[in-house]
């Protein structure tokens, strides 16, 4: 890359990142491919050999940054007052050549938490829910979230699942209705169907929607949310919930999410389905 390749220094030098034009982006991305020159470092001037061995030293050092990062937050959330454990060597192993891929600051937090928990309780993430992690994005991570916020444990089931609605499968009730089923609107609380196809191609939720048996009517059971519980009777025979189930490596996850409950899916889910079921 010669001078005039170079992005000149002008005032648009001190907008926000996110103002930086596309060319500009371009050309910082030269930097981390050591294709931009750097104190005595002059690209143009030395063979491709070289620029490989320069962009894998510039590499290393991010690994390696990386890693320590992960490591000096894992030491923030380790207590001095838990007796400690020693971390499968192979899983070790694993995880640190995975966290040395890990560049955005809140996911590192998240796999800080990881390692500080296997330090104390080793065997509960498994190399294929790290594997997982490892390949999601923040924004990921966030859908991951949203989801968990609005996420619920049916009676005695402690398996997290979200909730897509519920259907009348019989009787003559269900002639006398527009539609057999009730959706639960999960885009108006940031979970578009979109955002639970990510999840399931991420292996998050299974990717088929999950039925109830045929609920007993006069019988009560919970539906327990991240902040609340609703104690939930069906009015009438012929009624089913259907819902997303997390995979393992959802439940898994779970352990490490810490979701906002959203207060405002509570009260829009005893309205959805106050039709058929009594709700406190």
């Amino acid at each position: 890359m010669t001078d005039s390749d170079k992005a000149p220094v002008t005032a648009s030098a001190s907008k926000p990142e996110s103002d930086v034009s596309a060319r500009r982006k371009a050309l910082l991305l030269g930097r981390m491919l050591g294709l931009a020159s750097e104190d005595d470092y002059r690209p143009s001037n030395v063979s491709v050999a070289e620029r490989a061995a320069h962009r894998a030293r510039k590499q290393a050092a991010v690994c390696q940054a990386n890693v320590e990062a992960i490591y000096t937050l894992a030491l923030k959330y380790t207590p001095s007052d838990v007796v400690g454990s020693d971390p499968d060597p192979d899983w070790l192993y694993q995880f640190f050549q995975m966290a040395e891929q890990i560049h955005n600051r809140r996911m590192q937090e998240l796999w800080g938490r990881i390692l500080a928990r296997e330090l104390t309780e080793p065997g509960n993430i498994s190399l294929r829910t790290l594997e997982t992690l490892r390949r999601l994005t923040w924004r990921e991570a966030q859908t991951l979230e949203k989801a968990l916020a609005v996420a619920v444990q049916i009676g005695h089931d402690g398996r997290l699942k979200v909730l897509s609605g519920y259907r009348v499968v019989g009787g003559l009730g269900q002639y006398f209705r527009k539609s057999p089923a009730t959706p639960i609107p999960l885009s108006q609380f940031g979970l578009p169907f979109s955002s639970l196809v990510t999840l399931m191609d991420a292996g998050i939720l299974h990717a088929s929607e999950f039925e109830t048996g045929e609920l007993e009517p006069k019988r009560s059971f919970t539906l327990q949310l991240s902040k609340t519980e609703l104690s939930i009777t069906p009015k009438h025979a012929h009624l089913i919930l259907t819902y997303y189930r997390f995979s393992p490596v959802g439940d898994e996850l779970a352990q490490l999410v810490r979701p906002h409950g959203d207060n405002n899916f509570a009260g829009a889910l005893k309205g959805l389905l106050a039709k058929d079921f009594s709700v406190s």
